[in-house]
């Protein structure tokens, strides 16, 4: 009998170990770029690697810090990415401009984009025709900057109306405190704590936002490789319930996420990235379209007129169809889908 309990046992070890390799095997390794370091809207993602969402989907998921969405769209075109979050109007201009490494989008983050100008109140700009003949500063890259002619055939400017000077990120906010610049282009949830950080409240800015202004646009999605689209379906749409979950679970507790956010990087500000995050969150994630239909799909109508804006802006002769930028095949159910 002591033989027989042995040999079972054995037996046991056998299977189990045989087991845990075949689930080992079983993860499919999956690069995702953010857009941008590891701050606020990060947190969600760092929450669902952290509670084992991407692991239980058999993905073995490195999360890496971006430098801006154009940077990310080029990481993931590259093939060294296999998905990146990027504004979803960038990826229209690159595709035009590289149509043999065209992409698409297949989840919505920022359901309301965050575009704005930010003015100080004490300048007496409080409307875009009060721009005129001024100077507006932001990095080259800037998702706003870029899609300024847009805010410009919207609210009745001319191009030619302002003028830009660049810099780099980190000098945006300083070159408008000391006047080098009279408004700066940039994400609200950027340039809003950034300038607080510097000792300027609300009350002490005016923000033009985009989307007050006629530029329904979408914001920050995620988008995939070709090849990962082609040839790990199941992979992209495990991969996004596991970012619904993440979302899910930083709605209900906004700081269990920035804990999973200062675990990736000790060096944030918690605090800070606190109100970023519960600003992303208010201003950006649940609008009243997600919280009836759930987090990541688009309405068709609406992107076709952004697609309309975009293609303007950035003169693109031949503007791609809503099917050539977004596709839905990956998406999770409505119910998974859901935030609340």
């Amino acid at each position: 009998m002591a033989k027989l309990g042995a040999k079972l046992l054995s037996a046991t070890f056998g299977v189990a170990i045989a087991l845990g390799a075949q689930s080992a095997w079983a993860q499919t390794a999956i690069k995702f770029t953010l857009d941008w370091k590891f701050e606020g809207p990060a947190a969600a993602f760092m929450l669902a690697k952290k509670n084992g969402y991407f692991e239980a989907e058999g993905l073995d998921v490195t999360i890496d810090s971006g430098n801006g969405s154009v940077g990310a769209i080029t990481r993931v075109a590259s093939g060294a990415y296999d998905i990146g979050m990027a504004d979803i109007n960038s990826t229209i201009e690159f595709n035009a401009a590289n149509p043999d490494l065209a992409m698409k989008a297949m989840f919505m983050i920022y359901d309301r984009p965050p575009f704005s100008l930010f003015v100080l109140k004490s300048s007496g700009i409080t409307k875009p025709e009060d721009l005129i003949g001024k100077k507006l500063g932001a990095p080259v890259f800037d998702a706003s900057r870029k899609l300024f002619p847009a805010f410009a055939q919207a609210t009745g400017l001319k191009l030619d109306d302002v003028t830009w000077e660049s810099m780099d990120p980190p000098l945006r906010e300083p070159m408008l405190l000391r006047g080098d610049v009279d408004a700066i282009a940039g994400h609200y949830f950027t340039s809003v704590l950034n300038l607080k950080a510097q000792g300027v409240g609300l009350e002490d800015l005016t923000a033009l936002k985009y989307a007050d202004y006629g530029m329904d646009f979408y914001g920050n999605g995620l988008i995939a490789s070709p090849a990962m689209m082609e040839n790990n379906p199941e992979a992209l749409r495990g991969f996004l319930r596991a970012v619904v979950k993440g979302w899910r679970d930083t709605v209900a507790d906004p700081q269990a996420a920035i804990v999973a956010l200062q675990e990736a990087d000790p060096l944030i500000d918690p605090a800070i990235e606190l109100e970023r995050l519960n600003m992303v969150i208010t201003d950006n994630i649940l609008t009243p379209d997600v919280l009836e239909n759930g987090m990541g799909p688009i309405k068709t109508d609406r992107m076709a007129k952004a697609i309309e804006q975009v293609s303007l802006a950035f003169g693109i002769a031949n503007p791609p169809t809503v099917g050539d930028i977004f596709t839905d095949i990956y998406l999770p159910g409505a119910e998974d889908r859901k935030l609340k």
